[in-house]
């Protein structure tokens, strides 16, 4: 049976099953931080793997008259997974580097001021700030909990709009903790007061189903070597076809400075390793195979499931909004629950039970601490397992023991 064939009569479990086969095996850690970076199928490396040995024969000729002529085709299907034309989308090395072209592009004044939130991608908040002291935008902080409802959000983003509002920068879902801003919406506001909107979609592009002109934004980023499963050192930049003119590029162009998307591509780097964006295909292909939505269902389903089983452990302590179908848990306003959580054990230190589970039971998740908050952050992937989740679960209760034991 192929596990592409998504009418195939194979139980749930068989077909993700098979579609572990497509990937290389994790080792010697338990892979729990996919939300910092994901393994490539093996399909996708092998085409890296040729097109760096193509590029070996002829790199001049191979880099740039070979590999590069694909890349129209590459955007016109990327185009159609983030809802957008072709000539709206530059293809860059990562979300840093599609949020520092929107950070610095943006042509602002003295005095305008940027809305961001305690909970913006650290290197996002720091460029804002940094055009703080070089220019005098103002960022303007919007106070609201990581575990309040729409509502509460919404209303801090109305509270801190004022004539001067130029840019907001909104993230689709939090690094920290996976908690889904409602940015439909809060576009839609912004559009009412002509503000730029910025979405930080590094979290979201692949995970779940996202549509760039549905979600109404100006400029929306992510990287392609998370969810999608593209090599490392791939990333999207989608900027509306209005706004690219008057947008300034993150690095100056060879050419004279062409009034189109071309000007935010990876041109300006100079010569950049083009092998790495032979992969960009071949992950998108499997991804359409899959499908989005039951890869999004996967990912929730695997969520709940490592949660299921850990809420039981005294002190537990989950930093994740959990929707309404979840786990019999108070619920918040929150959408969908993804493949991000954030967790901790009360009277226990998260850091040591990093440490201790990386080291003594060869599972990898990730300490991540912003403002008052602080845990682990787990992040499952499609090609996982439930019986893998339960090693981590059964892990965690033993490094807890160990680590309560010692004190």
């Amino acid at each position: 049976m192929n596990f592409y064939d998504v009418d195939s009569p194979t139980s749930p479990e068989a077909f993700w099953q098979e579609v572990r086969a497509a990937y290389p095996r994790q080792e010697p850690l338990l892979n729990l931080n996919n939300a910092a970076v994901s393994p490539p199928p093996l399909e996708v490396e092998q085409a890296v793997v040729d097109a760096y040995r193509l590029i070996s024969r002829n790199p001049d000729v191979n880099m740039w008259s070979k590999l590069d002529a694909a890349l129209p085709d590459i955007k016109a299907q990327l185009a159609q997974l983030i809802d957008c034309a072709p000539s709206e989308i530059a293809l860059n090395r990562n979300s840093s580097e599609g949020l520092s072209t929107a950070i610095f592009g943006i042509p602002l004044q003295p005095g305008d001021e940027v809305l961001i939130s305690p909970w913006d991608y650290p290197s996002a908040r720091a460029g804002w700030f940094q055009r703080r002291e070089r220019e005098g935008v103002q960022p303007v902080v919007c106070q609201f909990g990581l575990l309040d409802d729409d509502e509460a959000i919404i209303e801090a983003y109305s509270r801190a709009i004022t004539p001067r509002t130029r840019v907001m920068l909104l993230t689709h879902m939090y690094h920290w903790n996976g908690r889904l801003l409602p940015v439909e919406r809060l576009c839609a506001l912004a559009r009412a007061h002509d503000i730029i909107t910025v979405v930080d979609g590094a979290q979201t592009f692949a995970q779940m189903p996202v549509s760039f002109r549905n979600l109404g934004c100006d400029i929306f980023i992510t990287s392609l070597h998370k969810w999608l499963g593209a090599p490392v050192g791939n990333g999207m930049l989608v900027v509306r076809e209005g706004l690219i003119d008057d947008t300034w590029p993150l690095l100056a162009p060879f050419d004279l400075p062409p009034l189109r998307i071309d000007k935010f591509d990876h041109w300006s780097l100079g010569t950049y390793n083009s092998a790495i964006q032979a992969g960009i295909m071949p992950a998108i292909r499997l991804h359409r195979r899959i499908g989005v939505e039951r890869i999004q269902l996967r990912l929730s389903e695997l969520t709940r499931y490592w949660i299921g089983r850990a809420r039981d452990i005294p002190g537990f302590r989950l930093h994740t909004p959990l929707d309404a179908g979840s786990l019999d848990a108070e619920p918040v306003d929150a959408g969908p629950l993804g493949a991000v959580a954030l967790f901790s054990i009360d009277g226990v230190d998260s850091r040591l039970l990093e440490r201790v589970l990386h080291e003594q039971h060869r599972v990898h998740v990730k300490y991540r601490r912003v403002e008052d908050i602080a845990g682990m952050r787990v992040s499952p992937h499609i090609y996982m397992h439930k019986d893998e989740l339960d090693v981590f679960v059964d892990a965690l209760q033993a490094a807890i023991s160990g680590a309560r034991a010692s004190c």
